[in-house]
């Protein structure tokens, strides 16, 4: 008894409901979304036999269980059934016309042409079919006044989800991450020589490696040629010469490289000693020790090499196409493999002027300070330049650019699904937008998803490619 009377009552609630829905449709209280879909539900409740024939071309197809599955030709679902054709007048909008609109009569429009429906360059004078069938699109007099705007159901934007973008001014500065690796600062590399054949007497207590300051004793060097040049220099000394300039004993010390402050103690002791000492002449670190106790070197021969570490080179390699985005002074972070969680903060100092042959790449350095000396030549370093322009430009989303291999287009969003397809001059990239120099002005809005049905409305011929010319008008 209980489920007997559950039933009645469920049932005088749809009879409630379906009477209060179609008195407030008699009274004009429907809302606009369901003016716009009841007749469609009428339509749909009708026998087949009774419903109005479907008219206008063929614009998409959709599935025949329903589902939100659509082709833009003739198709089969996975089990051999045709998907179903949609004509214009089966397309649902949601739009609200208005009153003028609804009681106004259509407006008779002139048709020029007929245009293949699959973008194709062939027309008709008169309506006719293609190979799968589908009925040739009406060109009206009033679409071909404006050849470079297309216009688009409302209906297929919003089922292919179309969206657009403002251009905007924008910094296009992107990061760009290349290798690298820690090289020595030429300038600060020293060698210690001689420019005279001598021998070497004692050599300091300092090997590979270590740090030295400026002015630390390296080794003494004993070489007949300068001993002879220190006893020349003596006697001008004595012959009351100023300085020893008289006979030339200064000057052929110094050009033999003895040290200056070699020079000042045997003016002061008035000796000639055994062997000279050289000296460190600069702060840094022992890169080369060639020199050992009792050796005999030549003029010209290393024994020391010196470096100072306070300041290194990092050398990167960029590709060459990156080289238009990287200029002088562009900030760099380095990261070390070998010290992870550090970075280091440069500037590029330098853009070397040959492209690699093998690589096609350009050599960057940067500069970079390093007290503490953590940094090593040679160590492997990852490398950020901030690549680009940091002034703003008008810059659009990469994929609103449809690049054609000849040119560059935009397509611009005239609103009332009305579409311009642009020629647009690209420049930069960076952060996922392209620089536009010249075609398209800030605040204009473009297409940037689903620009294949734009591309497919523009018939790839008048909007896109130009092609449209007055001998396939009849």
């Amino acid at each position: 008894m209980t489920r007997s009377r559950t039933t009645i009552l469920f049932l005088a609630a749809i009879l409630a409901a379906g009477a209060g829905g179609y008195w407030a449709g008699q009274q004009g209280l429907a809302h606009p979304m369901l003016r716009q879909i009841l007749p469609r539900l009428d339509e749909a409740l009708l026998p087949a036999s009774a419903r109005p024939a479907p008219s206008g071309p063929v614009i998409y197809y959709r599935s025949p269980d329903g589902l939100p599955a659509y082709s833009a030709i003739p198709v089969k679902t996975a089990d051999g059934r045709d998907f179903l054709a949609v004509h214009a007048s089966e397309d649902v909008g949601f739009d609200e016309p208005s009153a003028e609109a609804a009681t106004a009569p259509a407006p008779s429009r002139q048709i020029l042409y007929y245009r293949n429906p699959m973008g194709l360059p062939d027309t008709s004078p008169v309506p006719k079919k293609d190979s799968m069938g589908m009925d040739y699109i009406p060109v009206h007099a009033d679409e071909g006044e404006d050849t470079g705007t297309v216009k688009v159901a409302l209906g297929k934007l919003q089922q292919t989800g179309v969206r657009t973008e403002i251009a905007a001014r924008r910094s296009l500065v992107r990061p760009l991450r290349i290798p690298g690796s820690v090289q020595l600062d030429e300038r600060r590399i020293s060698v210690v020589t001689t420019r005279a054949d001598g021998f070497i007497n004692q050599v300091a207590t300092v090997t590979t490696g270590e740090r030295i300051v400026k002015g630390q004793a390296l080794f003494q060097l004993y070489s007949p040629e300068i001993t002879a040049a220190s006893a020349q220099f003596l006697t001008d000394l004595g012959s009351g010469g100023r300085g020893g300039l008289t006979g030339g004993g200064r000057q052929r010390l110094e050009n033999l490289g003895v040290p200056a402050e070699a020079i000042a103690e045997l003016e002061h002791s008035r000796k000639v000693p055994l062997s000279m000492t050289w000296r460190s002449p600069r702060d840094g670190i022992v890169l080369q020790r060639s020199a050992s106790e009792g050796m005999k070197a030549a003029a010209g021969d290393i024994l020391f090499r010196l470096a100072d570490i306070s300041t290194v080179w990092v050398l990167a390699d960029v590709p060459e196409y990156e080289l238009g985005g990287i200029q002088p002074g562009a900030l760099a972070t380095i990261r070390m493999r070998s010290l992870p969680g550090r970075s280091f903060e440069g500037r590029v100092s330098l853009l070397y002027p040959e492209v690699a042959r093998e690589t096609r790449t350009i050599r960057v350095r940067i500069e970079l300070a390093n007290p503490d000396g953590l940094l090593r030549p040679d160590m492997y370093a990852d490398v950020e330049i901030a690549a680009g322009d940091a002034n703003e430009v008008v810059a659009v989303p990469d994929s609103a650019v449809i690049d054609t291999g000849t040119r560059q287009l935009v397509i611009l969003a005239k609103g009332g699904g009305r579409f311009e397809p642009r020629t647009v001059e690209t420049g930069d990239r960076g952060g996922g937008f392209t620089e536009i120099r010249n075609g398209i002005t800030e605040g204009e809005r473009v297409v940037v998803t689903a620009n294949f049905l734009i591309d497919a409305e523009s018939n790839l011929k008048a909007a896109l490619s130009g092609m449209t010319s007055p001998e396939v008008t009849p």
